[in-house]
């Protein structure tokens, strides 16, 4: 897979390069808070934009007492932070797409006054407010970001492969 070390992320810029840094920390930060997560033995740029969203591949080594699967993506960015298993979603796109549906989901459940129970918890309070804004956010997700980070990593596939 043609993900990159996050120690090793360039950006189109330095600006960029700072910001996909930055939520590189804040990925592990995020799976190291986690009661199951011993700790993350690697940590690897799968796509992003800096400052707005980017997928981590992550291999995180369980606390004691604790299964977790080996990888994991880690979605970060200006819109709420949660982690996905690789089984439905092998690619950084396809993790940038269950992303989505999870997001979906709970935005659906805020709007209909559904239980929270059975969504991916967001940490944020359930208000109309805050379901319209990531609507709108997960709107442009899929209809920008996501096919062109599609196209970028397919790109450095490609490029791997003629090496």
């Amino acid at each position: 897979m043609a993900c990159r070390p996050a120690r090793e992320v360039e950006g189109d810029g330095a600006a960029d390069t700072r910001l996909l840094r930055g939520m590189a920390r804040r990925a592990d930060a995020f799976l190291r808070a986690q009661r199951w997560c011993g700790s993350v033995a690697d940590l690897r740029l799968g796509a992003g934009v800096g400052g707005v969203v980017a997928a981590f591949l992550a291999r995180v080594e369980p606390a004691r007492g604790h299964r977790v699967d080996e990888w994991l993506w880690v979605v970060v960015g200006d819109l709420p932070t949660v982690y996905l298993v690789l089984d439905e979603s092998p690619t950084p796109a396809e993790a940038l797409q269950t992303y989505c549906e999870l997001m979906e989901d709970w935005v659906r459940a805020v709007r209909t006054g559904a239980p929270l129970d059975d969504v991916y918890p967001v940490a944020a309070p359930a208000t109309p407010e805050n379901a319209a804004a990531l609507a709108r956010r997960i709107e442009h997700l899929r209809a920008v970001l996501v096919p062109e980070l599609a196209r970028s990593f397919e790109q450095r596939v490609e490029d791997a492969r003629r090496r």
